[in-house]
């Protein structure tokens, strides 16, 4: 076993953040992490540094990002109507094609070094997946993966199958950018305006639609600590409040 293996993950609840600065925060705790990775090359084994890890939990105002490999006809909306709908457009580095995020969906981003866990994207993807799994679960909904398809469902397989949460991340010298996002009380009229991931045949779906009612500001945090419970077990990862 790596004995500079880190499992303890820094968590902030970063509350509404707009995209831009976000991204940028993610980035930047990215570049620290890579910093110390290649700071490492230069010492002995027992000399290494511990990395950091993180995970992010924020609300966005109204806005569609667009994934390394999307394809911009997936947008539907053009600038009149962004204005219309108080929403922005953003190129990201991300994989994946087209999202939206807004109010009242929760956005998870984990700055990991895989190194301290496993090197392996499709498992870290499967694991993102399976934190949101157990979260629905606790509400009785039974989510799903869908064959060559990220992200999670309900009904897989059937004609009214539909995502709940999309899923989008990149990774560097095994640091991970991005994440998931889980529409909980999502105004679900903001995905009108797009190919939602690019996927022209399947519906998207939120809690408060499956649930049949509106989540209480409490339920929203009561969510968030299930989301970081599951989080914790999946990963196998020791959560700490970030408390700069």
């Amino acid at each position: 076993m790596n004995t500079h293996q880190n499992k303890v993950v820094e968590f902030e609840d970063l509350g509404i953040k707009d995209y831009q600065s976000s991204w940028e925060y993610q980035e930047k705790l990215m570049k620290e992490i890579i910093d110390t990775k290649i700071k490492n090359r230069n010492l002995s084994e027992d000399e290494h540094l511990k990395t950091s890890n993180h995970f992010l939990l924020v609300e966005h105002p109204h806005v569609y990002t667009l994934g390394k490999s999307g394809h911009e006809e997936n947008m539907l909306a053009g600038i009149d109507k962004l204005k219309e709908i108080e929403a922005t457009f953003v190129k990201v580095n991300r994989g994946g094609d087209i999202t939206y995020h807004g109010f009242g969906q929760i956005v998870g981003y984990p700055i990991l070094d895989l190194e301290n866990f496993f090197t392996d994207i499709h498992l870290y993807m499967r694991n993102l997946e399976e934190v949101i799994i157990r979260t629905m679960a606790e509400f009785g909904l039974k989510g799903e993966r869908s064959p060559g398809e990220t992200g999670v469902w309900l009904d897989v397989g059937k004609p009214y199958a539909r995502k709940i949460c999309a899923m989008g991340v990149k990774a560097s010298r095994w640091v991970t950018l991005h994440g998931f996002a889980f529409n909980v009380n999502t105004d679900m009229r903001y995905f009108e305006y797009i190919v939602p991931c690019g996927i022209k045949d399947k519906q998207v779906t939120s809690l408060k639609r499956e649930l049949e009612r509106e989540l209480t500001p409490e339920e929203i945090e009561d969510i968030k600590a299930k989301i970081r419970k599951h989080f914790a077990d999946v990963f196998d990862a020791e959560l700490v409040n970030n408390l700069k």
